[in-house]
């Protein structure tokens, strides 16, 4: 098969699992839900508040796969977080019980072919990698039987009284410049800084650590930490799309954190379907870009207090 031949199939594959992963994403938006705000405590959610992780390696899920995952175990009840492959299930002495329907997550990477490498070694051009997306199905671990007692033990939530405090240090500890009082929750990129209400004035002060993990998000992208655009103005595109990025931040450090703020009105519902519908890519990219955010964020935490990162170069190999 020529280079062209891979390339377009790659392209289709690639376009396909866009779609498809987009359309669920848009299926749940028309339907008034919101995938990256957690349900967690409710009917429809058995499992305790965690990001997914593989139950083999220990890795945590990110991006785009946090997503699907989280959105798995409330579809099905799962009790748990933890998941694995047909093959890891086996290697730890258990089994997938019969029946069972796997969930699919994604790997994004790029390689190089040998005949690339070839082209360019005899042009003196440099070799152009092709981009490619991997499907893994993975099982909840309670999907399967057999395996070890330790392999899903979901960990305790965090004892009452710590969490303010844990946010609260880490605010202190990422040296953004972050102030409390007035009526709006911002950031302002010019002056760089972050402004919220102080707690009571939120109606569930939980809330409270769900603005401000946003607000940080949105600081997380200046130029001299991740880079992000920030040009958007209220209403367009870039804006819909950077506040796509805030709100997945903030759940994935929520999640992270052991904090459980309640739902939150979908504000943004409207201009995030305008710009799903229009780029069937745009929630893997916003996906990718929260797992950074929050990678950032929650890299100031004590070293010991640390999840293994969930870095979006590392996105979706730890599937396999």
């Amino acid at each position: 098969m020529s280079r062209h031949d891979r390339s377009a199939r790659s392209g289709s594959d690639r376009a396909n699992l866009y779609d498809e992963i987009t359309g669920k994403i848009i299926a749940e938006l028309e339907a008034g839900r919101v995938p990256w705000v957690q349900p967690w405590g409710t009917a429809a959610a058995k499992a305790s508040l965690a990001m997914p992780r593989n139950a083999a390696t220990g890795r945590g899920y990110s991006g785009i796969n946090v997503l699907i995952l989280w959105g798995a175990v409330i579809e099905h009840g799962f009790p748990g977080q933890s998941w694995l492959t047909f093959r890891q299930a086996l290697s730890l002495g258990g089994n997938v019980r019969k029946g069972e329907r796997g969930t699919t997550v994604v790997y994004a990477d790029r390689f190089i072919p040998d005949e690339e490498k070839k082209r360019a070694r005899e042009t003196g051009e440099e070799a152009q990698a092709i981009p490619f997306l991997k499907r893994f199905t993975v099982f909840n671990a309670a999907q399967c039987d057999g395996l070890p007692e330790d392999v899903a033990i979901i960990a305790p939530p965090p004892p009452p009284g710590l969490i303010e405090p844990k946010v609260e240090a880490l605010i202190e500890a990422t040296g953004i410049d972050f102030r409390i009082g007035g009526n709006r929750a911002f950031y302002m990129p010019t002056l760089d800084y972050v402004q919220v209400p102080p707690p009571q004035a939120y109606f569930e002060p939980i809330n409270w650590h769900r603005t401000a993990l946003h607000e940080l998000g949105h600081a997380s992208g200046a130029p001299h930490r991740l880079s992000r655009d920030l040009s958007g103005s209220f209403g367009s595109k870039k804006y819909a799309f950077e506040e796509l990025i805030a709100e997945m931040n903030a759940a994935f450090c929520c999640a992270s954190l052991g904090i459980v703020p309640t739902v939150r009105h979908a504000d943004y519902i409207a201009a995030w379907l305008e710009v799903l519908r229009e780029d069937n890519r745009a929630i893997v990219r916003a996906a990718s870009q929260a797992s950074k955010a929050a990678d950032y964020i929650l890299g100031f935490l004590p070293e010991d207090e640390r999840l293994v990162p969930a870095s979006a170069h590392t996105d979706e190999r730890e599937a396999a």
